[in-house]
């Protein structure tokens, strides 16, 4: 069998899969599958631009995923009236003046001559930057916050529309999805700054640290993102549902394909999101196939096989796993916004390493790790198992447990061990994926 044989049979089985859970269970969630697929396809394209180009060990993809959905929110959202006004410019200063403290103490150190003068120094400038900034930011968060709290208490974003008419700009968010891209670039500049070029565990530990430290800014502070109160009513770049169930076209159209309002309503606009993600997948996956497959390309490969011997011909190894850590950081926030966008809410408590972290690692090793088409086709069947695999047990352990009594206790613990049937799935499928094709479903050429 050839390869594109082979490829075609493997991705027409995917799709099958999803198509089938159409007739099955809805095409609402087929739908829901299909975009969370799309959605995960491209997170798994930035890790494997880390890991299967260069060799990095990514194991933060949380908090550039947060990152994308913080930016959603700061773009998306309107100005909440008063709040600049009552602290806005406080929290501004606070945060040039935190950025001054940290260019003094470099000046510091860089100028200085080392010895207990340089570091007594620093030392003074780190204290007494932190106490005035402190002091300035705090009474400035307690006044933004205290604007009607329950409703916003928070500074909003850039959405030119008032409280009212800011979800008919729906258009912006296209525009939030580079922007989380910038965000989670910049980010990992910061990060790759300080532990590229050390060893591949040194960047793991800075890339878990710093998303946790992501995920709990995001919680805590309220005047940015609401914390866990989480934001919601984020616009959307594709009509409402309610909309178009107002639409005599729109209906009579849906009742002449077999659609009841509401759910041919809540279709089309899963349809609509669907062709946007695909887009963008288009888009990150051909220029990720431009990059491999260039000068450029082929240089991280041969990084990553053997880091002396590129280094002994002259490549400055360093600067090339900041470019692609930078590049495959900036690939997840795009997704992180985009999936915000979708769920047009932001909830922090909802990113865990499990789902944003782990499982796109699962994706990349089973699609088949420097393989853009293998991290594809490991996004769709990966999320596809994740939805699915629970109501499955549920089912088996059904059949399982049919001729048992109804107050058995070993029925009950059954049933309710269909629940963690996602972690068994994943495990087992990893091991399968690792004994038998030890380089994914679609391995690099």
């Amino acid at each position: 069998m050839s390869e594109t044989l082979r490829n075609t049979l493997l991705f027409a089985g995917v799709f099958g899969l999803i198509i089938g859970s159409g007739f099955l269970q809805g095409w609402n969630n087929a739908m829901f599958i299909l975009n969370m697929g799309l959605v995960s396809a491209i997170m798994s394209l930035g890790v494997n631009l880390q890991w299967g180009f260069a060799g990095l060990f990514n194991v933060g993809v949380m908090g550039f995923v947060a990152l994308g959905g913080l930016a959603a929110v700061l773009v998306g959202m309107p100005a909440t009236p008063g709040a600049f006004s009552a602290g806005g410019w406080g929290v501004l200063g606070a945060l040039v003046l935190g950025a001054g403290t940290i260019v003094a103490a470099v000046l510091a150190y860089t100028r200085l001559a080392p010895g207990r003068t340089r570091s007594l120094a620093i030392m003074a400038i780190l204290i007494f930057g932190f106490f005035v900034f402190r002091g300035l930011l705090d009474p400035s968060v307690e006044a933004i916050e205290a604007v009607n709290p329950a409703a916003t208490g928070f500074l909003g974003g850039l959405n030119p529309g008032t409280e009212e008419t800011y979800r008919s700009n729906g258009w912006i968010m296209l525009i939030a999805w580079p922007v989380g891209g910038l965000f989670a670039a910049g980010a990992a500049w910061l990060i790759g700054k300080v532990a590229l070029g050390l060893r591949s565990d040194y960047l793991a530990i800075a890339t878990l640290g710093i998303a946790e430290i992501i995920i709990a800014m995001l919680k805590n502070e309220d005047w940015l993102t609401r914390g866990v109160k989480n934001v919601v009513g984020i616009p959307r770049p594709v009509p409402y549902e309610l909309d178009l169930q107002n639409s005599a076209a729109f209906v009579e159209r849906a009742a002449a394909m077999g659609f009841d309002p509401v759910e041919g309503s809540t279709i089309f606009v899963k349809i609509l999101y669907a062709l946007l993600f695909a887009v963008v997948l288009g888009v990150i996956f051909w220029l990720s196939h431009r990059a491999l497959h260039s000068p450029w390309g082929r240089m991280l490969r041969a990084i990553r096989d053997n880091e002396d011997a590129a280094e002994a011909m002259g490549k400055d190894v360093t600067r090339r796993h900041l470019q692609v850590f930078i590049l495959g950081s900036a690939v997840c926030g795009i997704a992180g916004a985009m999936m915000t966008t979708l769920d047009s809410q932001l909830t922090p408590g909802t990113y865990q390493p499990l789902r944003f972290t782990f499982l796109i690692w699962v994706m990349v090793i089973v699609g088949g790790s420097g393989n853009n088409l293998g991290a594809i086709l490991g996004g769709f069947l990966i999320w596809f198992l994740w939805v699915q695999v629970e109501p499955m047990g549920l089912f088996v352990m059904d059949i399982i447990t049919a001729g048992m009594a109804e107050d058995s206790a070993l029925r009950a613990h059954l049933i309710d061990s269909a629940a963690q049937m996602r972690l068994l799935t994943m495990g087992v499928l990893m091991i399968l994926v690792l004994r038998f094709s030890p380089r994914g479903l679609i391995p690099e050429k």
